[in-house]
């Protein structure tokens, strides 16, 4: 059998970990041929691809970013009145290279792409990438955890300087639309007041909670916000009378060598989506259930989100220790 790979979307630690385990478990196991796909769904338009060997596939474990480089280009979307042909171009490009398979790795947005690629006939397998862990049919997404150890270590050292001067810190963490990586890193880092975008928030309540800390002779306090939300630092410190600052910790989130968490989950959906090949069990996204690794039909999965619930056992315990979801 003769597969491809790519990566598409946002660079996330743990996909060259993934890379790895689907190709070294193609080729060693199962005596596949592997190409690897370069700049995610553009490669296959453009026909940029390179042969995946043994050597080519050395020391890319704990290697950040992608070595077949990634895009944001979504084949699907077209312009009003343009005719659009990529799909076909895709199809074409994906038979005349003679793949049996194709393995899309990347979020939401790739996954859909993916679905849609299989109604065109092509044999697909998906597996979730994002930081956001928001890809929904899969308990986890590798390259999350990662993300959410570099964000505790930031709130942590921000502790100090929040101390120091008796500073409201503001630190915005990524997330877009789910509040996981802000939820958990906030959560681990002692935040005093944690503000994710499935919660909503009311800024008198974020201020009552930082002036109550103040009463309790607590003079600073931590708030871990996600990027979905706008939350204004001079109003805070307007209205409190703390001096407030505010640190955006951005792709920093995103780059660098994934944890060793992250290495053996993807090293596991990896290995998993040669598996499903062999099996003939094409247009499935791979995931984890209950800590098991399995897979799920990409038709459940294009379009959906897998969001934070208010019920979150983090949320609940974070709400008896006093923790401000800034809601209540």
């Amino acid at each position: 059998m003769r597969i491809g790979i790519l990566s598409a979307g946002g660079d996330c630690p743990g996909i060259n970990a993934t890379i790895r385990g689907v190709g070294k478990s193609a080729l060693t196991h199962f005596g596949m041929e592997v190409i690897g796909i370069r700049s995610g769904f553009s490669g296959l338009l453009e026909n940029d691809y390179l042969p995946l060997d043994d050597d080519a596939l050395s020391g890319l474990l704990s290697l950040g970013g992608t070595i077949l480089g990634t895009s944001r280009e979504k084949p699907f979307k077209s312009q009003e009145g343009v005719p659009n042909e990529k799909p076909r171009i895709i199809a074409e490009n994906y038979r005349n290279l003679g793949l049996d398979c194709l393995v899309c790795i990347g979020g939401n947005g790739t996954q859909k792409t993916a679905y849609k690629l299989s109604q065109l006939g092509l044999n697909v397998i998906g597996i979730p990438k994002t930081i956001d862990n928001d890809v929904w049919g899969t308990d986890i997404t590798f390259g999350f955890y990662t993300a959410v150890d570099i964000a505790t270590e930031a709130i942590d050292r921000l502790h100090s300087t929040a101390s120091s001067h008796k500073r409201v810190m503001i630190i915005e963490l990524m997330g877009h639309k789910a509040g996981w990586i802000t939820l958990y890193a906030g959560m681990a880092g002692g935040a005093d007041v944690i503000l994710i975008p499935e919660l909503g928030y009311n800024l008198k309540k974020v201020n009552q909670a930082i002036l109550h800390r103040v009463e309790k002779g607590k003079s600073y306090s931590i708030v871990a916000v996600c990027e979905g939300l706008d939350i204004n630092d001079k109003r805070i410190e307007y209205e409190t009378g703390i001096e407030t600052r505010k640190t955006t910790l951005g792709y920093v989130q995103r780059g660098g060598s994934p944890s060793a968490f992250d290495r053996n989950l993807a090293t596991r959906l990896g290995g998993h989506a040669t598996e499903l090949i062999v099996d003939g069990q094409f247009n499935r996204m791979v995931c984890v259930h209950d800590d098991k690794i399995t897979s799920v039909p990409l038709s459940e999965v294009a379009g959906k989100a897998r969001l934070v619930t208010p019920d979150h056992d983090l949320i609940v315990q974070g709400k008896r220790m006093g923790i401000s979801f800034g809601i209540e």
